[in-house]
């Protein structure tokens, strides 16, 4: 068989083969998902509801008390949290929030990268490894965060970012991260963490009369770290779903262009093995003639 023939026939075996990793990852990638998916589906409503509840608050102590991480002061030093995943393979997913934290500090934070005052905590080994060499101070204590993906875990991290801005080692939080809209889709997102944002004004003045039991301070204390707590962890398990939507989307396509380039190959061998038969072919006849002729 010609050298030609045979190298198309190794291709075809190298696409075959790499189309079958490309459905096992996705199939693992639509188990997770699935798994994912319930757990985000449960928890957005509770955290939809204790953000509404931290903003009413905020309101309704406006001028009323002193609240240390909803304190706004000065904009010196900014802590900027990349939510990315720990492994690729899930199309432009990681790239995108990378670019999207890119974009935040040139909208934002322009001022404060040309004052170096910028740092970087990459949660995700993708958010390192793009960062790592930058001009960008870096925070890694929390890189593996997802190796163990549970609140008791995530409350770690983010009380410890409470304590960073109560104390003023930081004088801004934002975060970076993915929203799962659905396997296909996801909304690459910049969201102010601390200070604790303020409920946009819409023009009326709705002041909600809340009572406090046993005291307002006491309440506002207790219940504003546990509402960041759980912001925080929405977040994380929302940029998870995310990730395994975006991988078991890029896999799909994956095996899709596979499918597609099997078929072009299969032609081409075809059309190479059949030249290569008629060649033989005509070599026979010819070789017939001239000795019947002989």
């Amino acid at each position: 068989m010609p050298g030609n023939l045979k190298e198309v026939r190794n291709r075809i075996k190298s696409v075959g083969n790499t189309q079958q990793i490309t459905k096992a990852m996705k199939m693992v990638s639509a188990a997770k998902l699935r798994r994912a998916q319930d757990r985000i589906i449960q928890m957005r409503p509770y955290a939809n509801k204790l953000q509404d509840m931290l903003s009413n608050i905020i309101a309704a102590s406006e001028g009323d008390m002193n609240m240390a991480l909803a304190k706004e002061r000065e904009i010196k030093k900014v802590l900027i949290v990349v939510i990315t995943s720990d492994r690729g393979l899930c199309g432009g997913f990681n790239s995108n929030l990378i670019k999207r934290a890119k974009q935040l500090i040139a909208e934002k934070y322009s001022i404060q990268e040309k004052n170096s005052s910028i740092s970087i905590m990459p949660v995700g080994k993708k958010a390192y490894d793009a960062f790592k060499r930058s001009k960008y101070a870096i925070q890694e204590q929390f890189v593996g965060l997802f190796s163990n993906l549970t609140f008791d875990a995530t409350t770690v991290v983010s009380q410890w970012m409470m304590n960073q801005y109560a104390e003023g080692q930081y004088d801004a939080i934002e975060l970076v991260y993915a929203q799962f809209k659905n396997a296909a889709t996801q909304v690459f997102t910049a969201e102010q963490y601390l200070p604790v944002p303020k409920p946009a004004h819409t023009g009326k003045k709705n002041k909600t009369d809340f009572i406090f039991e046993p005291n307002q301070a006491e309440i506002v204390n207790y219940l504003v770290p546990k509402i960041l707590n759980t912001q925080f962890f929405k977040a994380l398990i929302d940029s998870n779903a995310s990730e395994h939507g975006a991988r078991m989307t890029a896999m799909d396509k994956a095996s899709d262009n596979a499918n597609e380039l099997l078929k072009e190959l299969r032609i081409q061998y075809n059309r190479q093995r059949q030249a290569a038969i008629t060649t033989e072919l005509t070599e026979i006849v010819s070789g017939a003639n001239a000795l019947a002729g002989g």
